[in-house]
C-alpha cells in the first residue's frame, strides 16, 4: 500500500513539473512575441508628391540630391500637396542636400501658398489648393504608430465620393463644351458652395432635372467637384463625346469662375491621378515699357534705426508695387549694407510685385558702418551675373540708399561700377548740416559717384517721413531708359584703330612686344559687331591695312589675327599713316561709335604729322600716341587730342608698353562719362 502511495505521489510531482516546463515555455514564446518590431523607416524618392501618398502622418527618408528645380516645391512653411516632399523638406530646411528622415503631416489646403527662395531651392506660388502638408524633423511622437510601408494612391482606383477627405488626391478633369442641345436626362449634381469646390465641407446631392435647366446653370452645379459623366446617366464618355468637343481646363480654372458652357469630366481622365501643371505664371508679365534689372542697395546700418528702416522697407513696396515686377517687364534685387554687403535676393528669386512685397517685409536689418563704397564694389563684381538672372539686353540700375553719408570712400568703386555699365542712383535722406560736415569722409560724393552730375540721377530728402513723395519721380526716371546713359560704356561703343609703326628702327623683337601691346588694350574691350569693334594699319614709308573694322566680331578671333601680323620694315612716314587711318579705317566707322585712334611709334616722322593731325581732330577722332625710345615729344603732342596730357604717352622700352595700358583705359573711361549723352 505505501508504495503505491509514494508512487501515486511521484506520478503527481512528474506531471506538475512538466505542466510548469510547458508553462514555462508557452510564457518565454508570449514575451517573445508580444516585444514591440523595431521600426523600419521607408525611403521615398525625391520626386514624390505628397498627394500621392495617402497616410496621413508619417515618417520617410529622403535620398540625397533633392536639391533640383526640377523637383517642383509650392509654398512656403506649408506646402501644396502638389509639392515634392523631399523637395520641401530640403526648402524648409528640415534636411539638406545629402538626404536624411522627416515627418510629414497632412492638413488642410490653403486659400494661397506664397513662394520663396530658400536653402537653394525656389518654392513657387500658387492660388489654393486641396490639401497640404507640413514637415519636421524625422523623430517619433510618443504613442504613435508610423507606417513601415507608405500607402501610395493608383492612378486607376474607383472615385472616391467624400469630398472633405484630406488624404484624397485631386482629381484631374477634362471639359466637355457641348455644340448641341442637352439630350433630356435626369440625375443627381451637386449643390456646391465655394467651400465644396476647395474640398472643405460636405457636398450634398440633390436630384434635378436638366430638361429645366439652362446650360449656364448646368455648368455653374458641376464647376466646383468635377463629377463624371456616368453619374448623368451615361455608361461612358464615349457615348456622349461623340456628338462633342473636348478641351482640357487649365488647373486655375479648377477654383476659379468659368464662363458660361457646358462643363462635364471626361471618364477617360484617371480619377485619382493629381493635376498636372506645369508651371505657375506670375500675376503679371510686368511693363514691358520699363525693362530694367534693379538693384536696390539699401542702408542697413546702425544709425538708421529700427523706424526708419521699417520706412526704408515701405518705399521699397510702394516702388515694387509702381514699378509692375515681370519678366518682360523690370526685374529687382536688394543688396543690403552695414560693415559688408550681402544679398538678399537677386533679379530672378521674385518675378511678381506680390512675392516681392513679401520678401521685402522679411528683411531684417545688419546693423554695423555705412559702407557704400564697399557696397557698390560688391554690385559691381557679383550682381548684375547671368547667375544672378541679367538679361543683358536690360539697362543696369543701381539705386544706393544712404542715411546721412557713407563711412568710406564712394568715387572710386562708382567709376568702377559706371565703367561696367550699372547707372547710378542716390538716395539721400537727412543729409549733413552744417556743424556735421567735418565728419564727411569724401565731400561731394554724390557727384563723384552718380552717373551724370545732372540732378537727373540724385535725389536729396530732407526726412525719412518725405520718403514717399518721390517714388512715383524715381519710377519715372528709372523706367526712361533712353536716358540711362551709363548703359553704353566705354568699353562696348567704339571704333579703335590702331596705327601701328613697323621701320626698321623697331626690329623683329620689339615688334613682337608692340603687338603684345595691342593685344593687351583689345582685351579690355567688349569685342562684337555691335560692341566695340577694332581695326589696324602698319605703316613705314608705306601703309597696309592689317584688318578692317568688321573684319573680326569676336575676341578670340581678333586676339589670333594680332598674333598673325607679320613685320613690316623701313622708313617712318606716321603723317601718311595719319591720312591712311583716317580714309580706310575710320571712313568706314559706324555713326553711333566713338572713334579712337591709337598711333605708336619709336621714332621722328619724315613727313609732316601736323596737318594729318588736325584733320583726325576734325572728324571726331579721339587720337591717342604712344612714344617708346626716340620718338618725338613735340610731335606725340600735336598727334594727340586736348588735353594732351591725357592722351600722349612715353616710355623708354618696349618692355615698359604694358604699364600703361591700364591708365589709357582709365582716361578712355574718365572721358567717355564725362560727355552728355542720350
Amino acid at each position: 500500500m505505501g508504495i503505491a502511495v509514494l508512487a501515486m505521489k511521484a506520478s503527481v510531482i512528474e506531471m506538475f513539473l512538466v505542466l510548469l516546463l510547458i508553462g514555462t515555455s508557452g510564457s518565454k514564446e508570449v514575451t517573445k512575441k508580444s516585444k514591440k518590431p523595431k521600426f523600419s523607416v521607408p525611403q521615398i524618392n525625391c520626386d514624390v508628391k505628397a498627394g500621392k501618398i495617402i497616410n496621413p502622418e508619417f515618417i520617410a527618408k529622403c535620398p540625397a540630391g533633392c536639391q533640383d528645380p526640377k523637383y517642383h516645391v509650392y509654398g512656403t512653411d506649408i506646402y501644396a500637396s502638389y509639392s515634392s516632399v523631399c523637395g520641401a523638406a530640403v526648402h524648409s530646411g528640415v534636411v539638406d542636400n545629402s538626404g536624411g528622415k522627416i515627418l510629414v503631416r497632412k492638413v488642410a489646403g490653403q486659400s494661397g501658398y506664397k513662394g520663396s527662395y530658400s536653402n537653394g531651392i525656389r518654392s513657387l506660388s500658387l492660388p489654393r489648393w486641396r490639401e497640404s502638408f507640413i514637415i519636421s524633423e524625422g523623430k517619433q511622437k510618443r504613442g504613435m504608430t508610423y507606417p513601415s510601408t507608405l500607402e501610395y494612391s493608383s492612378p486607376r482606383s474607383s472615385v472616391v465620393a467624400k469630398t472633405d477627405e484630406t488624404t484624397k488626391p485631386y482629381q484631374k478633369s477634362t471639359i466637355l463644351v457641348s455644340t448641341t442641345p442637352l439630350p433630356t436626362m435626369t440625375t443627381r449634381v451637386p449643390a456646391a458652395t465655394p467651400a465644396e469646390a476647395m474640398g472643405t465641407s460636405p457636398n450634398p446631392w440633390t436630384p434635378l432635372d436638366t430638361t429645366t435647366m439652362s446650360t449656364s446653370t448646368i455648368t455653374a452645379r458641376l464647376q466646383p467637384a468635377g463629377h463624371r459623366i456616368r453619374d448623368m446617366g451615361f455608361r461612358s464618355t464615349a457615348a456622349y463625346a461623340g456628338n462633342h468637343s473636348i478641351t482640357r481646363v487649365h488647373p486655375a480654372r479648377e477654383t476659379g469662375s468659368w464662363k458660361p458652357g457646358l462643363a462635364l469630366l471626361d471618364a477617360g481622365a484617371r480619377p485619382n491621378e493629381e493635376l498636372k501643371m506645369t508651371s505657375v505664371e506670375p500675376a503679371s508679365k510686368g511693363d514691358p515699357n520699363c525693362k530694367v534689372d534693379l538693384s536696390f542697395l539699401i542702408d542697413g546700418s546702425w544709425s538708421i534705426g529700427k523706424r526708419r528702416f521699417r520706412i526704408q522697407k515701405q518705399f521699397l513696396k510702394d516702388i515694387s508695387q509702381a514699378l509692375d515686377i515681370g519678366p518682360a517687364g523690370p526685374l529687382l534685387g536688394i543688396v543690403q549694407y552695414g560693415n559688408d554687403p550681402s544679398m538678399e535676393f537677386n533679379l530672378k528669386t521674385h518675378v511678381d510685385s506680390k512675392d516681392l512685397k513679401a520678401a521685402i517685409e522679411k528683411i531684417s536689418q545688419k546693423g554695423g558702418l555705412s559702407n557704400v563704397g564697399r557696397a557698390l564694389s560688391f554690385v559691381t563684381k557679383n550682381f548684375f551675373s547671368n547667375a544672378n538672372g541679367n538679361r543683358g539686353g536690360a539697362p543696369n540700375v543701381a539705386i544706393v540708399m544712404v542715411d546721412g553719408w557713407p563711412t568710406d570712400k564712394v568715387e572710386e568703386a562708382s567709376r568702377l561700377a559706371r565703367e561696367s555699365g550699372i547707372n547710378i542712383f542716390f538716395i539721400t535722406i537727412e543729409g549733413a548740416v552744417e556743424n556735421e560736415k567735418q565728419n564727411v569722409i569724401e565731400p561731394n560724393f554724390v557727384n563723384k559717384a552718380v552717373c551724370r552730375q545732372n540732378g537727373f540721377y540724385s535725389f536729396n530728402v530732407p526726412s525719412w517721413f518725405s520718403l514717399h513723395k518721390i517714388v512715383q519721380p524715381l519710377v519715372k526716371r528709372v523706367c526712361d531708359t533712353n536716358r540711362l546713359a551709363c548703359s553704353k560704356t566705354c568699353l562696348n561703343s567704339a571704333d579703335v584703330g590702331f596705327v601701328i609703326d613697323g621701320s626698321s628702327s623697331v626690329g623683329t623683337g620689339n615688334f613682337r612686344t608692340l603687338l603684345q601691346f595691342v593685344a593687351n588694350l583689345s582685351k579690355e574691350f567688349e569685342i562684337s559687331d555691335t560692341d566695340t569693334r577694332i581695326g589696324a594699319v602698319q605703316y613705314t614709308y608705306e601703309q597696309r591695312l592689317e584688318f578692317g573694322f568688321d573684319k573680326y566680331g569676336t575676341k578670340p578671333d581678333l586676339l589670333n589675327a594680332i598674333k598673325r601680323v607679320n613685320y613690316w620694315s623701313g622708313g617712318t612716314s606716321t603723317g601718311a599713316a595719319i591720312n591712311y587711318a583716317l580714309e580706310h579705317l575710320f571712313k568706314k566707322s559706324k555713326t553711333n561709335k566713338r572713334k579712337l585712334m591709337v598711333l605708336i611709334t619709336d621714332g621722328r616722322s619724315y613727313d609732316d604729322v601736323r596737318v594729318p593731325a588736325m584733320a583726325a581732330h576734325q572728324n571726331g577722332v579721339i587720337t591717342y600716341s604712344i612714344g617708346i625710345a626716340w620718338a618725338a615729344q613735340d610731335e606725340l603732342e600735336i598727334i594727340a587730342t586736348h588735353p594732351t596730357k591725357d592722351h600722349s604717352f612715353f616710355v623708354d622700352e618696349f618692355d615698359d608698353l604694358y604699364k600703361v595700358v591700364p591708365k589709357i583705359i582709365q582716361n578712355i573711361c574718365t572721358e567717355f562719362n564725362s560727355q552728355p549723352r542720350n
